[in-house]
């Protein structure tokens, strides 16, 4: 393992944060000599980011605990154009009032994981709408497009693969690494930021940056990328079975659902997700990660715990971990499963289970429903559910007056009558 200067790189080492570094040497250096500044970007796409953002957020976190300054940049502006990398096609053009809502979605996210007030390396968050969208055309072509090689854009991954698949990229698309570039450049002096951080599949974006601060400002800045998470298979990870992303905000993904999507990693993954998405010291993930056959659910149980912690709080993972413990150890329903209220009078008459098994968010659709039934693998109050069109009543309902509803072994949900 490469031993560097300064602590933020060596962290990042040791975790498994490093993809790929402009200079390794000379970033080292600049970190090891003092305080240095540096920002990812996140565009206003949705509501909340979900985990593959979280592996930037955590490479801020680290950077602002080694007593460096983050910053957090809003995509106010590269929204509106929409960035082609990992896109197969153009993404739908969001409104200004939908911008607007993803941002206020998505800033919710941060503050759990930096701080934004105390310290001179308080973390800072801006909007690059603030500048892109008072650029002059003319001006902005002149002054900067002319440092950009059509060229060389044409063999960025995000543009090759598109055109080899002689899929359509517009010049809207064309002009967001332009964009991009830019936002470093403003950055820099602006807060003199001199490093910006992001995912593998950002490595091209990011390198336009770093040329245009050379070129324009003649100043020397970095890029440092991570890796794509991947599992152990080398799948691309940050989805749950259902194929629903894995969202940070609880106003999209339930802390219990989140909780449980860590607890259900994959054994060989395991030390890995230690590493990028908990504090724990590296000695005891070392320890973690050995354990075999039945002893890897602890861990599994410690990394759930550790990564909701982090991004919720920790009163809500132990009752996130409260809730797994009487669901799966003890067979009762614990009070952070996902609810559903239905009326007292629908109740009487008979719900279908299937639609209270929709509503619960456990399948997608009756459709789904219907065949989890028929394959034997939903459950009311613990028995298995063998027909169809079981309406569940008033009779259903357990001492405690509620009624626990179960997709397969993983997925369960509790039904309230109000």
């Amino acid at each position: 393992m490469a031993q560097y200067q300064s602590e933020f790189l060596n962290i990042l080492n040791g975790r498994g944060f490093i993809h790929q570094c402009s200079d390794f040497e000379a970033l080292d250096k600049k970190l090891a000599a003092g305080s240095v500044t540096a920002y990812i970007g996140f565009d206003a796409t949705a509501t909340s980011l979900h985990i593959g953002n979280l592996l930037g957020i955590m490479m801020l976190r680290w950077f602002q605990k080694c007593g460096h300054k983050p910053v957090t940049l809003m995509g106010g502006g590269t929204s509106k154009v929409g960035d082609p990398s990992g896109k197969d096609e153009s993404r739908n053009l969001l409104t200004a009032a939908d911008i607007q809502k993803n941002i206020d979605g998505i800033k919710t996210v941060f503050d759990r994981f930096l701080d934004y007030k105390n310290g001179k390396n308080a973390a800072l968050m801006v909007n690059n709408d603030d500048w892109l969208s008072d650029l002059k055309y003319i001006e902005f072509l002149r002054d900067y497009g002319r440092h950009f090689s059509v060229n060389r854009m044409l063999t960025m991954e995000s543009v090759k693969l598109r055109l080899e698949r002689e899929q359509s990229l517009s010049f809207l698309e064309f002009n967001y690494m332009i964009l991009q570039g830019y936002d470093f450049l403003e950055l820099n002096r602006k807060y003199g930021c001199t490093l910006q951080m992001g995912g593998s599949d950002q490595w091209g974006n990011i390198i336009n940056g770093v040329e245009l601060v050379r070129r324009a400002d003649a100043k020397e800045v970095f890029a440092l990328t991570c890796p794509l998470l991947l599992d152990s298979e080398g799948r691309k990870m940050g989805k749950t079975a259902a194929g629903e992303a894995v969202w940070l905000n609880a106003d999209k993904m339930a802390p219990y659902d989140y909780y449980q999507y860590w607890r259900n990693a994959a054994d060989a993954d395991v030390g890995k997700l230690l590493r990028l998405f908990t504090e724990l010291p590296l000695q005891e993930i070392e320890k973690l990660e050995k354990l075999k056959g039945a002893e890897i659910n602890e861990a599994k149980k410690i990394l759930a715990f550790e990564a909701t912690k982090l991004c919720h709080c920790e009163t809500t993972a132990k009752m996130a971990e409260d809730t797994a413990r009487k669901t799966f150890e003890e067979g009762r329903a614990g009070g952070a499963l996902p609810t559903v209220t239905v009326t007292r009078a629908d109740l009487e008459k008979g719900i279908p289970v299937f639609v209270l098994l929709k509503d619960a968010g456990l399948v997608a659709s009756g459709g789904e429903a219907r065949r989890l039934i028929k394959g034997g693998g939903a459950k009311l109050n613990d028995e298995k559910i063998t027909q169809e069109d079981r309406a569940v009543t008033a009779a259903d309902l357990l001492a405690d007056g509620t009624i626990k509803i179960s997709a397969g072994k993983k997925k369960h949900a509790i039904v309230r009558a109000a």
